[in-house]
């Protein structure tokens, strides 16, 4: 399993390796929880790419009403997509499924339109797409002017 992360380019080295993780990314996903998250929550699993003008995020979340169940959140570059599963007891039943609480923040690559979130369930899978600013990745130079003494 490789990690790819859309906040740096592609490393192409070794590209039959897996690519070891950005740990500035994976310590930023850390930090960037809520305090709501706990143990007893599980984290939703994702797949996550960039296209030439868009942020994808594809969440698993089987089992779910999105009307009800999904809220899904951004704030200052960060996006939290929360879920919840109720069990159904029933007597003379075994389950292996995962109920409660499920969440997941990521924070947004560079240029995200915050305003523009669209969002799709099917199928267990939730959607999440964000428009991307044409960026400028041109190199610019600053140039160093000389201090004037009095």
């Amino acid at each position: 399993m490789s990690v790819h992360s859309p906040h740096r380019p592609t490393q192409a080295l070794m590209p039959n390796w897996p690519m070891m993780p950005d740990w500035s990314d994976l310590v930023a996903r850390f930090e960037s929880m809520p305090p709501w998250t706990s143990m007893e929550g599980h984290m939703i699993r994702v797949e996550e790419h960039l296209d030439a003008d868009r942020y994808v995020v594809r969440a698993e979340l089987p089992g779910v009403d999105p009307a009800k169940d999904v809220d899904i959140s951004v704030r200052e570059g960060q996006l939290t997509i929360k879920a919840e599963r109720a069990e159904r007891k029933e007597e003379g039943t075994r389950s292996e499924f995962r109920y409660g609480n499920f969440y997941r923040s990521m924070l947004l690559p560079t240029g995200a339109d915050e305003d523009s979130i669209d969002a799709t369930y099917g199928d267990g899978i939730l959607t999440v797409s964000i428009p991307l600013a044409a960026s400028s990745s041109q190199e610019r130079h600053v140039e160093v002017k000389k201090m004037s003494r009095k």
